[in-house]
């Protein structure tokens, strides 16, 4: 079901959530917490199909903040619930004018009491996530610097302004390739690694994340290069440098990655590109601050640097 609030008021739309309760037997037991998107309008859909395919394993109530850029002030509003919106229930703000300059008195007065706050930015975010208005309520908050426009500043910017209880998709996106790399380094010959090179493309966040990861933890010279064939995006390949020979985990298509280890047959290894709403439920299952996250970032890519990019940037997204 879906109601349309033209304008109206916050007061209004939590009274007719509160109606359509009543009425027609949706209620907000068992939501466990409140997701605060943050877009503009015309970009917010694919975020709220997102968060509906999310709630199945997150029940919740997901406020959307859908600025609408250029209009008169006032306030526009939709109501979301049953089918229309998965396991959540979905409240879409269409803010415009000065009402849109304050987003705290917006979403304060919709929050699910006594629950957690997650508030999501999926393409553009403040530098400094946790000093927004919004960021301030959260106990976490997620941005996604491979949909920003430009995903290594974004990524930069983050690393300065981080605080904990931040996280970013581009970092979700690599749990699948930290989990194999571990694997592998996990079986005999247990030799150190003396150097890494990781590839991919130019303007990768996940990438530089995945390398500044592999300095942190291993502490060896990593050299970070860019994958400048046609069509190449996101993380390319891993290669880990030991005495007894090289360790190649190389993704040349979408889902697949080869696995070529010195004295052991090659073989093929499941790694496909993580989905929106695959990364969203994987930081909904948690709301305690990521500390490995936060090292990374703060630590790991100031170790990294940039002296060893190479070449051009591709397009973007791992």
């Amino acid at each position: 079901m879906i109601v349309d609030l033209p304008a109206t008021t916050i007061s209004q739309v939590s009274k007719t959530l509160v109606r359509i309760r009543e009425e027609g037997g949706a209620v907000a037991l068992g939501r466990v917490l409140t997701l605060v998107i943050a877009t503009r309008d015309g970009e917010a859909e694919e975020a709220i199909e997102a968060a509906n395919d999310a709630s199945r394993e997150h029940p919740m109530r997901v406020i959307v903040l859908a600025d609408v850029a250029g209009a008169e002030d006032g306030l526009d509003a939709q109501i979301r619930v049953g089918g229309d919106a998965g396991a959540s229930e979905v409240i879409v703000l269409r803010p415009h004018g000065a009402v849109a300059q304050d987003e705290e008195s917006l979403v304060t007065g919709l929050l699910l009491p006594d629950a957690p706050v997650v508030v999501w930015w999926p393409r553009e975010h403040p530098p400094a996530p946790a000093e927004s208005e919004l960021g301030r309520m959260a106990q976490r908050r997620i941005t996604d610097a491979a949909a920003a426009g430009d995903p290594i500043r974004s990524i930069t910017a983050l690393a300065r302004g981080y605080s904990p209880g931040d996280t970013d998709f581009s970092w979700t996106r690599l749990t699948r390739w930290r989990a194999q790399l571990a694997a592998v380094l996990d079986q005999p010959p247990y030799e150190p690694v003396e150097s890494v090179v990781v590839s991919g493309a130019g303007d990768s966040p996940s990438t530089e994340l995945l390398a500044a990861w592999l300095r942190l933890q291993l502490d060896v010279p990593v050299t970070l290069e860019v994958n400048t064939s046609h069509g190449s995006s996101g993380i390319h390949g891993v290669i880990l440098h030991r005495a007894s020979g090289p360790i190649e985990l190389v993704r040349e298509m979408p889902n697949v990655a080869r696995l070529t280890q010195p004295g052991q047959p090659q073989h093929d290894v499941s790694l496909p590109r993580r989905s929106l709403p695959d990364c969203l439920a994987e930081e909904l299952r948690r709301l305690d601050p990521d500390d490995l996250f936060g090292e990374v970032v703060r630590n790991g890519i100031a170790k990294l640097g940039l002296a060893g990019t190479t070449g051009s940037s591709s397009t973007r997204r791992e």
